[in-house]
């Protein structure tokens, strides 16, 4: 039998997604500092409950890597984006500094999700907790309703 479960979460949450495009592998002095920098961010956010991330996923490409993460708000993303006394703000100035020697080796894109409650829908078939459930923990997929559009109507409030 097929254990079908959903995410647990039920309020609004942010989808940030980040990462970083090799454009100049012969450039390695370019894009490794970027690379690296996400790491110890990552780090600095698990370590804080209070930042607001929920959980977070690093995909690796051919290319570049791809973060996916799941905040509680966007207001969460942004004010650790523009903290003086955080990772990211003095990561992103010297991204820009290196960037304007060696222009073109590496990109850097993100893109972010406002998802208000109830615009919110997963399934998992047979798998351990994994994206927004692994952020939120995880509930009986039927106590949401049978279909995807049901699941994506409910609200227990």
């Amino acid at each position: 039998m097929v254990t079908l479960t959903t995410h647990a979460h039920e309020d609004d949450v942010a989808v940030f997604l980040i990462g970083a495009r090799i454009n100049k592998p012969w450039r390695p002095d370019a894009w490794v500092p970027a690379l690296a920098a996400m790491g110890p961010m990552l780090a600095e956010l698990h370590d804080d409950p209070a930042s607001g991330l929920l959980h977070s996923r690093t995909l690796v490409g051919t290319r570049g890597v791809t973060v996916v993460q799941y905040w509680r708000s966007v207001a969460d993303i942004y004010r650790y984006a523009n903290a003086d006394d955080h990772r990211h703000r003095p990561a992103w100035l010297a991204f820009y500094r290196k960037a304007r020697r060696v222009p073109g080796a590496v990109g850097v894109w993100h893109e972010t999700y406002a998802v208000p409650a109830g615009g919110h829908e997963s399934l998992y078939a047979d798998m351990p907790p994994f994206g927004l459930a692994k952020a939120t923990g995880v509930v009986a997929a039927g106590r949401r309703g049978r279909t995807a559009r049901e699941r994506l109507r409910h609200r227990t409030r």
